[in-house]
């Protein structure tokens, strides 16, 4: 029998099975290979890794990094590549250096780096996923992780500034882009009629850029000009990821609704903690000036303040 394989990752939205590109490109490749995963979400509760996700675990084996969880896939005889010639090899491996270098940048910008895209849709989505009160401190350190991931890669001279990177790595990814375009033509997949490795890639880092509704949509636009890339991204969903709502199983649709909300009552619940506890030092504060022969009402106000703080903001409501 063999050995069990879990995948850790980010799991899912508008309708894709997970809107992180690296955990993508090992879910549609286990698809293609037939590797029997089992997919851990990550939630907001403690449990489970949020380091260098994906993370794949047997028995014997911890391994991370899409490259080398395909890699590894492959010595236990899952591989998505067998009908593939050596030339075809070749190419793949062509095509994967080229989107890790032209197209990753614009695709952790466009989530990461990119203002209004950060705050209004990144930042919410992987802080509902992520316990109280690393929410309140992890999406910034992904973020600043993604910026620093950005300049060490494209910010050699002489592009010196942020705004010059993004206005390079933008064009760089639309060339990529229409390159790719040319390259699948009219085929169902890279490489014919069944997909492989570099569908696995293309798909991973183009279905969040394709499906996740941004305010800001640069390199977003320009995908949906190209029609068979986006009908790869479709194809892909439709065939092989169609189980619920979403895309995603039913179950994990509703537990990330919830996790939502749990994370919005916890952000409720810290700001009314913090102001009881305001209003409560102001209120002692007064009370120690006030004199001998203060007032009933002050002093019942300054008990109520202080039973808020101790039990909690549930006295609000």
């Amino acid at each position: 029998m063999a050995a069990p394989l879990e995948l850790s990752c980010w799991g899912g939205g508008w309708g894709l099975p997970s809107v992180h590109s690296e955990s993508l490109v090992v879910m549609a490749y286990a698809k293609f290979s037939g590797a029997p995963l089992k997919v851990n979400v990550i939630d907001n509760t403690w449990r489970g890794s949020r380091g260098d996700v994906p993370i794949l675990t047997t028995e014997d084996n911890i391994v991370s990094q899409p490259a080398k969880i395909l890699s590894f896939l492959r010595k236990q005889k899952y591989n998505a590549d067998c009908e593939l010639s050596a030339k075809q090899g070749a190419d793949t491996l062509a095509y994967i250096a080229l989107l890790e270098e032209k197209l990753l940048p614009a695709v952790l910008h466009t989530f990461w780096v990119e203002n209004d895209n950060y705050f209004t849709v990144t930042k919410p989505w992987f802080a509902s996923r992520i316990p109280f009160p690393l929410s309140l401190i992890l999406p910034g350190r992904m973020s600043r992780g993604a910026l620093n991931r950005i300049l060490l890669t494209r910010g050699e001279p002489p592009l010196y500034h942020v705004q010059e990177v993004e206005a390079q790595i933008y064009r760089d990814a639309k060339e990529c882009l229409n390159l790719l375009s040319h390259r699948l033509g009219t085929s169902q997949f890279f490489f014919g009629d069944t997909p492989s490795t570099l569908d696995a890639y293309v798909f991973g880092f183009l279905a969040p850029l394709y499906k996740v509704r941004f305010p800001k949509v640069h390199l977003q636009e320009h995908l949906k000009q190209l029609s068979n890339l986006c009908r790869l991204c479709d194809d892909i969903l439709n065939s092989y990821f169609r189980h619920g709502p979403g895309g995603i199983d039913g179950v994990l649709w509703w537990q990330a609704c919830l996790s939502v909300l749990a994370y919005s009552a916890a952000e409720v619940l810290a700001y009314c903690r913090t102001t009881a506890y305001r209003l409560f030092n102001t209120a002692s504060v007064k009370n120690e000036r006030a004199s001998a022969d203060r007032s009933p009402r002050v002093a019942v106000l300054g008990l109520k303040l202080q039973a808020l703080y101790i039990l909690g903001p549930y006295q609000l409501f």
